[in-house]
Parts: C-alpha cells; structure tokens; sequence
C-alpha cells in the first residue's frame, strides 16, 4: 500500500463522514452511549472488587489470653502468633486497652461501667491479621492449640457471608461487563450497518470494476475506527468529569467507604474505552461489509 493509496483512504473516510452527516452523528451518539454504559458498569465492577478486598482485609481473629498468664508466657504467644504461617501482623492488646477502647463505644454511656466497682473484666488479648482470609479457619485452630490461649474466634458465620458476598459480587460483576460489552458490539454494529447500507450501491459497483475486497474495505474500516473513537472520546468527557464528581460528593458525606482514587483508574478506563470504541466500530464495519462484498 504507497503513500497515495493511503491518502485516498483517509480522503474518502473523512468525504464519507461529512456526506453521510446525520448517519455519522447518529453512530458516534450510539458508539458514545453504550460504551458509557459500559464505562460507568466497569467503574462499578472495579470499585466494588475494591472493596471486597477491603473487607476481606478487614477480617482477623481475635485471641483472648486466659486471666492468670503473666508477661513472659503473653510475650511467648505473641511470637508464637507472628510465626504462624499466613499471620500479617499481630497487635497486642492490654487489659487497660481493652476497657478504653470499650469507653470509646460507649460513648456518653460511660456510666453504666459504674457498677463493676473498678474491676477491669476484660482479658489480655491479641489481633492477628491473616495474609489471606481462606486461611483464617486454619490458623484459628492453630491459634486455639497455643499454651494459655482461652479462645479464638473470628466470627465464622460473617466471614463465610462475606466470603460468598464477594465472590458474588466479583464473578456477576464480570459476567454483566461481558455481557455489556457483547450488547455494545451488536449495536455499534447494526449502527454501522445502516451507514454501509445506505452506500451499498457504491461498494457493488466498486466491486464490477474490479476493486479488491481491501481497496473497498479500508474506507469503511477507517470511518468505523474514526466513529468509534469520536464516540469513545465522547463517553470518556461525560465518565472522567462524573466520577471526579462522584468522588468529591462521597468524601464529602461518606469519607469511609473506599473507592479508587481518580488518577491512575480514569486512566486505564479512559484508554480501555478508546480502545475498545475503536475495535468495536472496526468490527462492527467488518462485519457489515461482507454481505456486499459477495458479488
């Protein structure tokens, strides 16, 4: 391919948009929408893996040290506790710690402490973090095996919901994002279809002189990329300035629930997208054109 047939190619994509005005701006309003969807049920999909990860990270056993181990035989357990394998960190929590952090809750009911005559019934007690919560089962049977140790626990019941919300959420997540994208072909594709049917005539009569099936097909394909990109641009406008939005809304009201920050995620959608509207308007133009071409 020399440098005037490339030129002619781009000439006669840039001809045909401007021709077929309406056609193309119904195509890129298309391309620009459903990729939107697309978009917004990617960031919803990523953001609620992240915090699926945030809560399996949330998850830990406590470890509640019987009343009469004195400080060496605590010291012990606690490097024990950091030895087990899977173990991330281990914190110590004191007696006196434990009935703070007790005040802290109870807030402006700090009155009804009153009647343990001050008395701490709180015992010596550790939280380990675990590096993987699938492996929080095993490590709490080999926590509850150490010398001194009263109990472990971990909640059992809410982890093994959360487990199985997570995995929900992970693998519906995926499967609606595929099935948004396979949505977003068929329509980006039945839209480009109406734009080379109406042309169809032209890509006959190319075809009785004697044009190859590439010569006809680069022009189109050229206009789909460029319909699918103007289209992915335009989505990638509406999505970048309502995420930031978003993110200044939910930080304003709602600090504590993680969502991904900005900047890098906007980048990697935003390339995602113009990507994908890109392929998918070649494709879809691809895809369309075979019907005319078996002449």
């Amino acid at each position: 391919m020399n440098f005037s047939t490339k030129e002619y190619f781009v000439r006669e994509t840039y001809k045909s948009v401007r021709r077929n005005g309406f056609m193309s701006f119904a195509s890129i309003s298309t391309v620009a929408v459903s990729l939107m969807v697309l978009g917004i049920f990617l960031l919803i999909f990523l953001n609620t893996n992240n915090l699926a990860q945030h809560l399996e990270s949330q998850v830990q056993v406590s470890v509640y040290m019987q009343d009469d181990a004195n400080n060496e035989e605590l010291e012990a357990v606690h490097a024990k506790l950091e030895k087990i394998e899977g173990v991330v960190k281990v914190t110590a929590i004191t007696k006196a710690a434990a009935l703070e952090r007790f005040k802290e809750r109870l807030g402006d009911q700090q009155k009804l402490l009153d009647s343990l005559g001050g008395d701490n019934p709180f015992p010596n007690s550790f939280d380990v973090q675990v590096e993987s919560p699938d492996d929080i089962k095993r490590i709490t049977e080999e926590i509850d095996k150490l010398p001194k140790v009263e109990t472990a626990r971990f909640g059992q019941e809410v982890v093994e919901h959360l487990f199985y919300l997570t995995k929900v959420l992970r693998f519906g997540g995926i499967a609606l994002v595929v099935f948004l994208a396979m949505g977003t072909l068929f329509i980006i594709s039945n839209t480009i279809r109406l734009t080379v049917f109406a042309r169809r005539e032209e890509v006959i009569i190319m075809k009785y002189v004697g044009a190859t099936d590439w010569f006809i097909r680069w022009p189109f394909l050229l206009e789909g990329m460029s319909l699918g990109f103007l289209g992915a641009v335009a989505a990638n406008i509406v999505l970048n300035i309502s995420y930031s939005s978003l993110l200044s809304t939910i930080h304003a009201t709602l600090a504590f629930l993680p969502l991904l920050p900005y900047s890098p995620l906007m980048i990697y959608v935003s390339i995602f997208l113009l990507l994908a509207g890109t392929a998918i308007g070649a494709l879809g133009s691809y895809i369309s054109l075979r019907k005319y071409l078996r002449v």
